[in-house]
């Protein structure tokens, strides 16, 4: 075979493990756009639901490439402390917790104080576990791996949920099914303006030693697609779902999630080289892991939350 031979059969690997992808990242955009629609108790149901399924896969995930790079965790009691994470969140944020047990109307100090309460309880447990388990590996990397996972899975798909359940200010026209549709949608198309500008003139590699396939080309790519997206969701659901967004709000917000999904794949690329693998793990049969389809959104989830918070509307 000869060299430009093996390049195009590169190529038309890459393409098709994109196309793959990219169709499974359409299907679950419909199965969110259809839940949002649903609207009511079902809409509320299918976000948890969805959110804690991520969370318990995406965990067995992260610490099945920890097993692979060698590095020690206790598994099911991070499996665990994320399943009540997310659980908690869930039930706080949707007023469930308030409606059966009366725990009051979210805030941001008392959702900030529930999950630190939750995050010093699995570390309590770690600590704990790793006293009564003899012989054991050191405490440094055993605790330190758990509790990464949880952080990183767990704590981070959290924001997700308080950007759909978020309370915006008194008269402003916000919808959150909306807003995490927006969320959605922008980060993802990150992947897409990537590939599509990195492949045709991409040249200038970013960090080949963490992802060779990546260009400051396809980088660019990016940000423009993202830009375009926030930009035309903004002038159709700006003023009526979006908190009065403006052109400058989406100006800014498609950039920023466009380098927080470039960072995010980054990230799980780092995980991934460190354990050996090339896919997260086998959910989607021939395409990769959950981790693999919601490493753009981990990081832009929090930024996301962040800029409603702060900017948009200015807590």
């Amino acid at each position: 075979m000869t060299e430009a031979e093996a390049h195009s059969q590169t190529n038309n690997s890459k393409a098709a493990v994109f196309l793959r992808r990219l169709s499974t990242t359409v299907v679950l955009l419909a199965i969110v756009f259809f839940g949002l629609l649903s609207g009511g108790p079902l809409s509320i149901a299918l976000v948890g639901g969805f959110v804690m399924l991520l969370n318990i896969v995406g965990l067995l995930e992260f610490y099945g490439m920890a097993k692979e790079a060698q590095s020690h965790r206790f598994k099911w009691l991070g499996l665990s402390g994320g399943i009540i994470l997310i659980g908690a969140l869930f039930l706080y944020l949707s007023m469930l917790a308030d409606k059966w047990w009366e725990a009051g109307i979210p805030t941001m100090a008392n959702i900030a104080e529930l999950e630190v309460t939750i995050l010093a309880g699995i570390m309590l447990g770690l600590l704990i576990k790793r006293v009564l388990t003899h012989p054991s590996p050191s405490i440094f990397s055993i605790v330190g791996n758990t509790m990464l996972g949880v952080l990183y899975v767990s704590w981070l798909l959290g924001f997700i949920l308080k950007i759909f359940f978020y309370q915006a200010p008194a008269g402003a026209s916000f919808d959150g099914g909306i807003c995490l549709l927006f969320f959605i949608l922008v980060s993802k198309c990150s992947d897409i303006g990537a590939y599509s500008l990195g492949s045709l003139i991409g040249r200038h590699k970013m960090i080949p030693k963490v992802s060779p396939g990546k260009t400051w080309e396809g980088f660019f790519g990016a940000i423009i697609l993202s830009t375009i997206v926030a930009l035309v969701f903004a002038h159709y659901f700006g003023e009526s779902k979006l908190g009065g967004m403006q052109f400058i709000h989406a100006a800014v917000l498609g950039p920023l999630l466009a380098v927080g999904a470039v960072m995010g794949d980054l990230v799980e690329s780092v995980y991934k080289r460190d354990s050996g693998v090339k896919d997260s793990g086998a959910f989607f049969p021939g395409i990769g892991g959950i981790l693999d389809l919601i490493d753009s959104l981990l990081l832009n989830a929090p930024i996301m939350y962040l800029y409603l918070r702060l900017v948009l509307f200015n807590d």
